[in-house]
This record gives structure tokens, sequence and C-alpha cells, in this order.
């Protein structure tokens, strides 16, 4: 059973996303925060398997809630549930530690599915999310560093970082003078590394390491 937490200010939003969860064999809702205070709270003392949470609450938002989760060493999987579109929102968010991004206007199923994933230790964004997150990496580059501990060769490294980019396999060929297949394999060898499971979760990886 994957136990949820919803924080959301808006009560109606709270009791829709209840009344739909409930229905859910796999899917229990133990607790409901009005703001990211109580959220943190609630997770410190319900220890949920996932946090749904809105960015725009009162008395602390979904990034301070974000901050204090990471601060009090409190693990849970958070899915980010907003009705705000700002694309700078995508980044901060996913930086701070939570596993997905995603608005409102999710198709309900979507959601479940979206949950059970985060749940299961994935990282899923919304498409506009994903698009946020590999603009942004491509708009402001940053020097190509090692996370601690990272597995990587320098030309491993070199290559997630043009992935977090954006750049297709033919261009990050062109940009390194190799051939195409060889930046199959380094593609590969990077996602396998990293335990990812596409290029969006190895830009993520990326974002959240400083590559990017």
């Amino acid at each position: 059973m994957i136990k949820v937490v919803i924080a959301d200010d808006h009560p109606i939003v709270r009791q829709g996303l209840r009344t739909f969860l409930d229905l859910q064999e796999d899917v229990s809702v133990v607790g409901e925060a009005a703001d990211g205070a109580a959220a943190v709270d609630l997770v410190a003392s319900l220890a949920p398997d996932v946090l749904l949470l809105d960015l725009r609450m009162p008395v602390l938002d979904g990034h301070g809630a974000l901050a204090a989760l990471a601060e009090r060493g409190l693990a849970v999987r958070v899915l980010v549930l907003t009705s705000v579109s700002d694309r700078d929102d995508v980044t901060p968010a996913m930086r701070a530690g939570a596993a997905g991004f995603l608005y409102k206007d999710v198709d309900p199923p979507a959601l479940v599915q979206a949950i059970r994933a985060v749940a299961g230790g994935q990282v899923l964004l919304a498409p506009e999310a994903a698009e946020a997150v590999l603009a942004g990496a491509a708009a402001v580059p940053a020097p190509v560093v090692a996370p601690p501990g990272s597995p990587l060769t320098e030309r491993e490294r070199e290559v997630l970082k043009l992935i977090a980019a954006g750049r297709s396999n033919r261009e990050i060929a062109r940009e390194l003078t190799v051939a195409e297949k060889t930046v199959k394999t380094h593609v590969s060898n990077v996602l396998m590394k990293l335990g990812v499971q596409d290029r969006t979760q190895a830009a993520l990886f990326a974002v959240r390491h400083g590559l990017a």
C-alpha cells in the first residue's frame, strides 16, 4: 500500500484528490495539510511514501517545505502537483529533491500512475516540466565537474552535460568529433552507471549535481 499525504491550501482540491485516490486499491491517503509547515510535520509523524505538494501555499510554500524536509532528513518521495505553470519553478524544485513535477490539469489515471512510479523510485515530469529543465540547462551551461562518487569517465561527463543541454546523439558526435555510434555507447554507459531509465532522468541528475 502506497501511503500518501496531500499538501494543498484549497480544501476542495484536497477533498477531490483524497476521494479519487482512496478508490485505488494500492493507494491510501493518510493525511492532509493546508500549508508547507504542516506538511513537513505530517511527513515526520506519518512517514508516508509520497507527498503530493502544491508550491503556492501560506506559512511555508512548497519550495520551503522541500528545504525543510531536507534539513530534517525526512525521507519521502515528493511529487509536486501545482497549478502554476511558471517554468522557473521546475528546476529549483527538482534540485531541492522533488522526485516528480506535474500540473493540476493532469488526467486522474496519469496522476495515479505518477504516484506509483515515484513511490517505486522513478523520476517523473510532465512534458512541459521536462522541457523547462532541459531548456534551463541549455541556457545556463556549467563547468563539467564530477558529482561525489561518480563512476563516470571524463568523456562520459562531457556527454552527460550535452545530454542535459538537450543535444541529440548526432549533435554530440559533431561537437566531440567522434562517431555517432561511439556517442550511443557513451550514452548507454551513462544511463547504466547513473541507474536512470532515459535521457530526461540523466539530465535531471546533471541538474542536481551542478553539471547543467
